[in-house]
């Protein structure tokens, strides 16, 4: 998927189809994205060697209950569980089972909470134990691309100026893929809202960000390539080349200021 695909060939991009929030919602998406936050933050202090992916989605079903929200991902076009869990060379939408974590893995969870008919989503990828350098480089890197992308969030600026800066980034890094098919999107009565929100591309393009905007930005940046595959099971995306791959995503609102990171404790 290129930048004309998915913002047409007008530099200006159409604003038709966004949905800007009121503050009053602003404030619930803020405390959907907390209950995301602290569920995440529990899954970090959670997981283990020898824990099997399905164990963590117990946890975060246990965890998102005990907030008073619901689970965004659960029975979302048949979505099986609450949350996400892509180990290693998956990169996005792994289903939680029977799989175990062993030591020298990353985890890629991917998380979303409903309060109040908003949605909160964000993503991170942890270590397990002793990782690798190359690993551990990976996730700093994934990362920080999620940072450099929300460092372009402001008023005036335009959607492809996120996935601008953080191909800048990565490519600053070395040779690493960031992947195409899968990007961040707009989010806030529903999950998945317009602009989609790539990670790659040129500048100047697509929608204005305007106060009211709320959007999720995830970098999946892969060791090896930057092409995928999908499983058998219809949802468990991985590295087209057997390849680490990591994950991070944050919701964030334009603000006055820039932005505002809704998915934080």
């Amino acid at each position: 998927m290129n930048i004309e695909t998915l913002f047409g060939q007008s530099s200006t991009g159409g604003d038709s189809g966004l949905i800007l929030k009121s503050d009053k919602e602003i404030d619930t998406m803020r405390k959907a994205g907390k209950v995301v936050a602290l569920m995440l933050d529990k899954l970090q202090k959670s997981v283990y060697p020898g824990m099997s992916t399905q164990e963590m989605d117990v946890i975060a079903a246990a965890e998102i209950k005990r907030l008073g929200a619901k689970p965004a991902f659960l029975g979302y076009y048949g979505f099986p569980a609450t949350i996400c869990v892509s180990v290693n060379d998956q990169i996005v939408h792994g289903i939680p089972g029977t799989l175990t974590i062993r030591s020298g893995d990353i985890v890629s969870i991917d998380a979303g909470a409903i309060v109040d008919g908003f949605y909160g989503d964000a993503a991170i990828t942890i270590g397990v134990g002793e990782i690798s350098s190359e690993a551990q480089s990976l996730i700093d890197i994934t990362r920080n691309a999620l940072t450099h992308g929300i460092a372009a969030v402001k008023v005036g600026n335009r959607i492809s100026d996120i996935g601008a800066n953080i191909q800048r980034y990565v490519e600053s890094q070395g040779s690493f893929g960031i992947v195409r098919e899968y990007v961040g999107h707009g989010i806030g009565r529903s999950l998945h809202e317009d602009p989609p929100i790539p990670n790659f591309g040129a500048p100047g393009m697509g929608p204005l960000l305007e106060i009211g905007m709320v959007i999720a930005i995830e970098p999946m940046i892969n060791i090896g390539g930057k092409e995928t595959k999908t499983l058998d099971d219809g949802w468990t995306v991985t590295t087209a080349d057997g390849s680490l791959s990591a994950h991070f995503e944050h919701t964030v609102a334009v603000s006055e200021s820039g932005f505002e990171i809704l998915t934080t404790v």
